[in-house]
């Protein structure tokens, strides 16, 4: 009697357990390229998320859908490309155009967890207000045309005015030495509240949405960071240029005429290029300061054991490279590829690297079957969670990202194979680039004109006009 009451106990326990909800924290930077430890830099210094990309499985070659802020979120919060959502600029909320989709956090809401909103998530005046049980941000733009005034700045429902931030003396016009270890600064307010909600929330099946702002240009950190980096010891980009520049044998629409977020309108220095690069890797080591407290509390909480954590860095950002100082409208690879991994607490796969090419499109229904929520119709990613369990498993499926100038028709759009990269510009500054990654890392070499590739170029153009056919009205001539 003894022994079958202990094997029923044991049974029971091992179903709670077995229902037991998982935890999300999806931790997202801003301009976030592939400068971390963990992806080879030798330059930057962020131990808290080579650590925890330690504990789950990291994705080298993630591209997002669209090198923007607003446009590249939306398909990781909707599941949904760009054409689809119709969002392909910053003053679009998806809500206008498709009132029917579900966002990411809406769904865990609606799935009965306590979803939590920290710092930016969608982006400023376009959150999906009613996705969050708390510090939901009231939207400004819903509603308001492409074109019209910007209306009033957004915050939290209970956020006090924003500090002004540093006097105007200890501000450069392109970087910024924060006071203190930071405290004034919204992404150290943020921390602060993800570990308040954290303690507050631990005993409920949450989805924590915390973003951070760095390093989004102009990077920002205390002088302690700054300080880590001998200025004269930082090597330039090998393509390096004093303002942007199309490279020789490429199409002129690869690199916009109005694409630099710093140095605009002027040469930049090779000693400025260099302080730029220390502050955007002081700004990026901050951001990493701030994760680690957060992570530290989830430790703290023993949450860790039933929480999945994903770290995101939402597009990249070029450092000089062609003389370009920004993301916008980049479909190279600095400015498509971005840092994203998965941890999963409950996978053997910990530690692992998956070199398969995927999409951030594929986050949703990834988070969504690994909750064991049901699918959303219409979602037009795919679960990586095969890859979770064998990252080196054949994986054939691209990777696309697109453009648009006019906030209404792609005017670029490239595609990731395993072996190349490949774009079409239309339009003003037209043509076509292909770049073997393997053979030419820095991307120096177009060879979408050689005749020896000229099979591969009529493939890989099927696929980009398939892509954009599909998933928006045709290019216009700009």
């Amino acid at each position: 009697m003894r022994i079958h009451t202990i094997l029923i106990a044991a049974l029971l326990l091992l179903r709670a357990s077995a229902e037991e909800k998982m935890n999300v924290l999806f931790i997202i930077a801003d301009d976030m390229r592939n400068e971390l430890g963990c992806y080879g830099s030798p330059l930057a210094k962020t131990p808290n998320l080579d650590k925890l990309a330690a504990t789950g499985v990291k994705f080298d070659r993630a591209y997002c859908q669209y090198p923007l802020c607003n446009p590249s979120r939306a398909p990781v919060l909707t599941g949904r490309n760009p054409g689809t959502t119709g969002v392909l600029g910053n003053r679009t909320w998806f809500g206008d155009r498709h009132p029917e989709f579900v966002s990411l956090p809406k769904h865990f809401k609606k799935s009965g967890y306590t979803s939590i909103r920290v710092g930016k998530i969608f982006h400023g005046g376009i959150d999906d207000t009613e996705a969050w049980s708390i510090d939901g941000q009231v939207r400004t733009l819903a509603g308001v045309p492409d074109g019209q005034p910007k209306a009033a700045k957004s915050k939290r429902l209970d956020e006090p005015e924003p500090d002004s931030g540093p006097d105007k003396e200890k501000r450069s016009d392109r970087w910024v030495v924060l006071e203190g270890k930071g405290e004034k600064h919204g992404d150290y307010k943020s921390t602060d509240r993800a570990i308040k909600y954290l303690r507050e929330h631990k005993d409920e099946p949450f989805f924590m949405g915390f973003g951070l702002v760095n390093p989004h240009s102009p990077p920002e950190a205390p002088q302690s960071f700054y300080d880590q980096w001998d200025v004269s010891g930082i090597p330039l980009p090998v393509d390096f240029a004093p303002r942007p520049t199309v490279p020789d044998g490429f199409p002129a629409g690869s690199i916009r005429s109005k694409n630099s977020d710093l140095f605009v309108n002027r040469d930049a220095s090779p000693d400025e290029a260099r302080q730029m690069i220390r502050a955007y890797l002081a700004s990026s080591s901050f951001m990493d300061w701030n994760v680690g407290r957060v992570l530290a509390e989830l430790d703290a909480l023993d949450l860790r054991r039933k929480t999945i954590v994903v770290f995101w860095g939402d597009h990249g950002y070029q450092l000089g490279e062609k003389g370009k100082w920004s993301k916008a409208g980049s479909l190279w690879e600095q400015g498509t590829r971005t840092p994203f991994f998965v941890c999963d607490p409950r996978e053997q796969a910990a530690g692992k690297t998956s070199a398969r090419v995927v999409e951030m499109v594929d986050l949703y229904p990834t988070l969504v079957g690994l909750c064991g929520l049901k699918k959303p119709d219409g979602l037009e990613g795919r679960s990586l969670a095969p890859l979770l369990k064998e990252p080196a498993q054949p994986w054939d499926h691209p990777a696309y990202t697109a453009w648009s100038e006019d906030g209404k028709h792609f005017t670029g759009v490239m595609v990731r194979t395993e072996q190349w990269r490949y774009a079409e510009y239309y339009g003003k500054g037209a043509g076509a680039m292909l770049l073997d990654p393997a053979k030419d890392p820095n991307e120096l070499t177009n060879l979408a004109n050689d005749p020896k590739y000229a099979d591969v170029v009529a493939r890989l153009s099927g696929l980009v006009k398939q892509y954009a056919a599909g998933h928006t009205p045709p290019a216009k001539e700009l």
